[in-house]
């Protein structure tokens, strides 16, 4: 496999994965959509063979005829990372991005058969807790917490229904590198961690057994990279790129407050938690960014990735206090979240 396009490759996830396989010697085209720029997590440029701006949610990805049909003929692999991760859109604006776009990446695939490898989310489980396997059936259409995660499984049965190679890839919850927590942008999930890092959040509901499933972006993108270089074992497959041990809620809360400067969020329990009995800033920013992620807060699903471990040999490792108070670190170290000065001022 050397001809490979990645959409969303300015993305976190994209942007990684184009770094890894050009390091690798793979000739890779980078699709984009607003922003020209792709970078690793490291922030570095990558030198991708061209970079090509569309636009998944229109047909034929909104390019001229003859640069579509390029695409098409000239790769033997799509990966497609282009997705919107945000969790306050409408279904029919989830729909668009996640799965019409889905829909067109697939054609252009079959269009010039080349295969897919569709990187989707371990979330697609649902609201399922406990032992999660790669190839259990997926929920039915109520059976999640959000817009994202319907749209999400949506494109993964779009997938599998097609008429060419395909294999999909699931990350869990995306953070900052194991060794280091370096993280190139902070947005998602991160800026409800600072708003309860910071006390602007102090009451969290939480389940008692709940579980984060933290997954360094070394892992995720290294993950798809060796799905590419093992493509004919993986094929067919499905592939949880997670973490052996997920955090405990209770770590995680511990964690944040053992950092000085910064503050221990107050769990709850979600049956008795009312946001209407908060302070008003409070109850805003819970309304605005942590109840969009409040369902993460209250399920323990456990992800087994045996299928990647068999085609590729990789192993995850845990998502531990260690790796937490790194992720912390990098944070603090980058002023996205403050020091016990400035919180003293």
């Amino acid at each position: 496999m050397s001809r490979i396009l990645v959409t969303g490759a300015a993305g976190l996830i994209g942007g990684e994965v184009c770094a890894r396989l050009v390091a690798a010697g793979h000739d890779v085209t980078a699709l984009v959509h607003r922003n020209p720029e792709v970078r690793s997590n490291s922030g570095a440029a990558v030198a991708v063979a061209q970079t090509v701006a569309c636009d998944i949610r229109r047909e034929k990805l909104g390019l001229e005829r003859e640069v579509y049909d390029r695409l098409a003929h000239d790769h033997d692999l799509v990966i497609h990372c282009a997705a919107t991760i945000r969790f306050d859109l409408t279904d029919e604006e989830y729909a668009a991005a996640n799965t019409q776009g889905v829909a067109h990446v697939l054609a252009l695939a079959q269009a010039g058969g080349a295969g897919l490898l569709q990187v989707s989310t371990a979330y697609v489980c649902g609201n399922r807790d406990g032992p999660i396997a790669e190839d259990d059936p997926l929920p039915h259409p109520g059976g999640f917490a959000n817009g994202y995660e319907a749209s999400k499984a949506a494109a993964e049965r779009l997938v599998r229904a097609a008429e060419i190679d395909w294999a999909i890839a699931r990350p869990g919850i995306t953070l900052g590198d194991y060794e280091t927590g370096r993280i190139r942008q902070f947005d998602a999930i991160y800026l409800a961690f600072k708003l309860i890092a910071e006390g602007r959040i102090r009451l969290v509901p939480a389940g008692r057994e709940a579980t984060l499933n933290f997954v360094p972006i070394d892992h995720v993108a290294g993950g798809i990279a060796a799905l590419v270089e093992n493509w004919d074992a993986a094929k067919g497959g499905t592939f949880h790129l997670v973490s052996s041990e997920p955090l405990p809620m209770v770590d995680f809360a511990r964690g944040i407050g053992s950092v000085a400067g910064l503050h221990t969020p107050t769990l709850v329990d979600p049956e008795a938690f009312d946001a209407k009995q908060l302070p008003p800033l409070e109850r805003r920013l819970h309304g605005r960014v942590s109840a969009l992620y409040a369902s993460y807060f209250q399920r323990d699903p456990r992800f087994d990735d045996s299928n990647l471990r068999r085609v590729t040999g990789l192993a995850s490792r845990p998502a531990d206090a260690a790796y937490l108070e790194r992720l912390i670190g990098y944070c603090v170290e980058e002023g996205f979240l403050p020091t016990a000065s400035v919180m003293a001022r």
